[in-house]
C-alpha cells in the first residue's frame, strides 16, 4: 500500500496501532457500562472524581483537571455543570487568578466515588490486568512510561 510506504510504516505496524486503539476502547466500554449499570455513573465522572479525591485538599484548577481526564476545556466545563447540578463537585474562585476556577470534590461525591471504586477496580483487573503476568505488566509499564515521556517532551526545536 502506498500509504503506508509514503508515511514509513509497515503494514504491522499499523496493525499494532490499530490494536492498541481497539484494546482501549474495549476496555473503555467495559468500564463504561459496568460504572452506568451498577452506579448510574458515566466513566468521565469518575475519573473527575477520582482525580479530585487524589488532589491536594480535594480540589484541582479546572486547567489542570481537564489535562488529567484528557477532556476539552469545554467538554470538562459541561461535565463540570452536571457534577455540580448532581451535588458531587462544587465550584470555587481561585483566590490568585480571578478568572481561575477549582473543580472541588464535595462529600457527596466523595461518598459516590467510594461506591462506585469496587466496581471500577473490579472492571480493570477484569478486562486488562487480571489478562497479564506480572513480567507483561512490567513490560507494558516500560513501554506505556516511555511513550508518556516522549509525548510529554517540549517539541524539537526547528529552528535553522
Amino acid at each position: 500500500m502506498t500509504l503506508l510506504r509514503d508515511e514509513g510504516l509497515t503494514a504491522g505496524e499499523l496493525a499494532v496501532w490499530r490494536m492498541l486503539q481497539r484494546a482501549q476502547v474495549r476496555v473503555t466500554r467495559h468500564l463504561e457500562s459496568e460504572l452506568l449499570v451498577a452506579h448510574d455513573l458515566p466513566l468521565a465522572s469518575y475519573e473527575v472524581l477520582a482525580q479530585l479525591a487524589e488532589a491536594p485538599r480535594g480540589r484541582l484548577r479546572m486547567n489542570d483537571l481537564a489535562d488529567r481526564v484528557l477532556l476539552s476545556r469545554s467538554g470538562l466545563t459541561r461535565l463540570i455543570d452536571r457534577l455540580q447540578r448532581d451535588g458531587l463537585v462544587a465550584r470555587e474562585a481561585c483566590a490568585d487568578d480571578a478568572r481561575g476556577l477549582y473543580a472541588v470534590l464535595s462529600d457527596r461525591g466523595a461518598a459516590r466515588l467510594a461506591e462506585a471504586t469496587p466496581t471500577y477496580l473490579r472492571g480493570i483487573r477484569r478486562q486488562f490486568i487480571g489478562m497479564l503476568d506480572a513480567g507483561e505488566i512490567a513490560q507494558v509499564r516500560r513501554m506505556l512510561a516511555k511513550l508518556g515521556d516522549e509525548l510529554s517532551a517540549p517539541p524539537p526545536d526547528r529552528s535553522p
